[in-house]
């Protein structure tokens, strides 16, 4: 109880000394905890980085208009522990040597266009078609800026079943990417060429947050909603 006209602090003292003399330990204390602080955000961090989210940038035209170069992306690295990439989705993966023109530079950024099982084909006026449903992608497919003219889905036809386990990939610029169909006409129709492991997937990149003026979520252009289980 505190009598009347007395401060409430304990024996008399005010509280405003107990206070200074409780900030020096204050101060002290987190000094002391700040290293330990650090070290758990950096290893947060890292095992973000290894196995959650990772930062990407696009180091070429493969992928344009949908990503230009320099542009930064956010990489889920965990959601294919749990499921399988989708067609439609842009995926990062660690790309066969034979892809590459430098074999440092293993890592790739494509769209899914086919899955294991799947029947693709190109014909002869560059239209494709997954298990006989016709792909719509005039919505991200490369435009010329100058001349206002839209890739073609393919340059070359052909016509394949995808190995089960694997992913036919292409480039949203088809004039300019190293991809499924560029393999599989430069090995002559090899199908596991020109396809990709799905176990060489690395993760779905779901954001475009560089430039910010760009920002953009990914989603699965709805062409991809029609397209029937293979048969």
């Amino acid at each position: 109880m505190i009598d009347e006209g007395q401060a409430p602090g304990a024996d008399g003292e005010s509280t405003e000394e107990t206070s200074e003399e409780q900030q020096p330990k204050k101060k002290g204390s987190f000094w002391k905890e700040l290293p330990i602080l650090l070290g758990v955000a950096i290893l947060v961090a890292i095992v973000v980085r290894t196995w959650v989210v990772q930062t990407y940038y696009i180091p070429s035209g493969s992928m344009e208009n949908t990503l230009l170069i320099n542009d930064r992306v956010l990489v889920n690295k965990l959601v294919y522990d749990f499921s399988e990439p989708e067609r439609g989705e842009i995926i990062v993966f660690t790309a066969p040597e034979s892809w590459r023109s430098v074999i440092e530079e293993d890592e790739f950024i494509k769209r899914v266009i086919a899955v294991g099982g799947d029947h693709i084909v190109a014909d002869d006026e560059g239209n494709i078609t997954v298990n006989g449903e016709p792909l719509e992608e005039e919505s991200y497919l490369y435009t010329n800026p100058m001349t206002g003219e839209q890739d073609p889905s393919s340059q070359d036809p052909f016509d394949l079943v995808v190995p089960e386990g694997r992913l036919w990939v292409m480039g949203d610029h088809r004039s300019a990417s190293g991809d499924s169909r560029e393999r599989y006409v430069r090995t002559g129709g090899d199908v596991e060429s020109s396809t990709i492991p799905v176990d060489a997937v690395i993760g779905k990149a779901f954001v475009l947050f560089w430039p910010v003026s760009d920002f953009t979520w990914f989603e699965i252009p709805k062409t991809y909603d029609d397209i029937p289980a293979p048969s």
